[in-house]
């Protein structure tokens, strides 16, 4: 039988299977209609919603549509890029590179203040739709880099337990 303990095995990283698989499809395709349905909003509905607010809701409501335009722009860059890889088209490394110059902005810890409640439905569900996708999206790009996803203190993540308990196995079995 031979020695492993000499022998060092390098973590298999799962953040680049679960960026290719399946799951990614579906994000791909929710982030796209996502991106679609806020444009329409914004162009039509929305525009007509704008115009009934009063004058501080409506520099909240360009405010937040702003907001919320730009952060869906980073995640579809991101999820192009993606698809990319994902196809073939260029390699990890490349998209990597472009990665990193979509700097993703942060969603605010918040929402609401004044004003905020006064808002159309439709525009602040739309936020919380693209505050919910920017997640998925950053805690799928940290994965895909090799990171462990920050879990607030307090909050319980079954996986991130089971992983620091095999980390700690591994450590004593040295």
């Amino acid at each position: 039988m031979a020695d492993t303990s000499e022998t060092s095995n390098p973590a298999i990283s799962l953040g680049p299977r679960i960026a290719a698989s399946g799951g990614f499809d579906q994000l791909y395709r929710e982030g796209m209609g996502l991106i679609e349905a806020v444009a329409s909003y914004l162009d039509q509905d929305g525009r007509e919603e704008s115009r009934l607010l009063p004058r501080e809701a409506s520099f909240l409501y360009a405010t937040e549509s702003m907001r919320l335009t730009t952060r869906l722009m980073q995640i579809a860059s991101w999820l192009l890029l993606q698809r990319a890889v994902n196809e073939g088209e260029i390699t990890r490394e490349n998209a990597r590179s472009e990665k990193e110059k979509v700097q993703f902005s942060a969603t605010p810890s918040e929402r609401g203040g004044p004003g905020y409640d006064r808002l159309p439905l439709r525009l602040r569900d739309f936020i919380d739709q693209g505050d919910r996708l920017f997640d998925r999206v950053t805690q799928l790009d940290q994965l895909e880099r090799g990171k462990m996803p920050d879990v607030p203190s307090g909050k319980v993540n079954g996986i991130a337990d089971q992983f620091s308990r095999l980390q700690a196995a591994f450590k004593r079995a040295e």
